[in-house]
């Protein structure tokens, strides 16, 4: 198990190291200089020159980027190019942000998302209504569409406040839920109808145990398995998926941070974003292969076949 697990943690650096190399060359090859939208169409071309030298955009692309994985090493992010400011203390800012809409979605897609694909399994499904703009924003205008705040937040306090955090909160998180609700009922509905099918249940439901026992303590259980291997699967769409949706909802997370520094050619804001991204998805995948165990131990003493 250990010796399994050295193995996908090595797998896992290598695919951050990877996704870090990729990005570092594709946005500097990628049209748009941060320099000349930093200072301007009235800068000289001498200025462009300084300030590029400042930044070390002026050295070739291998230079640049040893010098980004030596400050890397040494835990430092660099400064973003269009504020100023350390990249560690723009992403710190955000990220509370970007892990509490992800936290609650996943937690959420998984608990609704087993509840609708055991009752499609056991009693078929059902249908949701996507249009959530539309509908509350719209047409019942009782849930804001844009920001974590209202204009007025600063003049609320205590249970004002949260009910304001809460009603901003509404409509990412069920963005980003309902996806990840559709995709886990489906497994969990095709999980639990190939246990239903095995021996055991069988034998169970002949030993005269009552139908929802059954389905609770062998079928949900043994279906639950496959399920956790679906968790470390699903955390790449999660992130990626609450990009957009922070940008769309103006949720000031990670995701639109990184929008905007791509838009602002600003390297060093995407360059850390996106490999810490990576790295939380590693280590995802990482906690997804220790749950795996825990729930199967035919994983945890080596016995399970292949």
């Amino acid at each position: 198990m250990l010796a399994a697990l050295a193995r996908r943690l090595a797998a896992g650096l290598a695919v951050v190291a990877g996704v870090a190399t990729l990005t570092f060359f594709l946005l500097r090859l990628a049209p748009g200089d941060p320099v000349e939208r930093l200072l301007g169409p009235a800068a000289t071309a001498e200025q462009l020159a300084a300030q590029r030298q400042t930044l070390g955009l002026d050295r070739p692309l291998p230079a640049q980027y040893a010098a980004w994985l030596a400050r890397v090493a040494r835990g430092e992010w660099g400064r973003s190019i269009a504020s100023g400011r350390p990249v560690h203390a723009v992403l710190a800012e955000a990220w509370p942000a970007t892990a509490a809409l992800v936290g609650l979605s996943l937690l959420l897609s998984y608990l609704l998302g087993i509840a609708v694909g055991a009752v499609q399994a056991a009693r078929g499904g059902t249908r949701l209504d996507t249009a959530l703009v539309l509908l509350f924003t719209y047409r019942l205008r009782v849930l804001p569409s844009f920001g974590a705040h209202g204009y007025d937040s600063d003049a609320l306090a205590g249970l004002a406040r949260l009910r304001d955090l809460l009603r901003h909160l509404a409509l990412p998180l069920a963005t980003l839920t309902l996806v990840g609700i559709g995709g886990t009922a489906r497994f969990v509905r095709g999980a639990m109808l190939d246990v239903r099918a095995a021996p055991f249940v069988t034998t169970a439901l002949a030993k005269g145990l009552a139908a929802p026992r059954v389905w609770l303590h062998h079928v949900l259980r043994n279906a639950l398995v496959p399920v956790v291997t679906l968790l470390g699967l699903s955390l790449p769409a999660l992130f990626s998926g609450a990009v957009f949706v922070e940008a769309v909802f103006a949720w000031p997370g990670v995701g639109r941070i990184l929008v905007e520094a791509v838009q602002a050619r600003d390297y060093p804001v995407v360059m850390a974003a996106t490999t810490v991204s990576a790295i939380l998805v590693v280590l995802g995948n990482l906690l997804a292969d220790l749950l795996l165990a825990w729930v199967d131990p035919r994983i945890r003493h080596g016995t399970r076949e292949a």
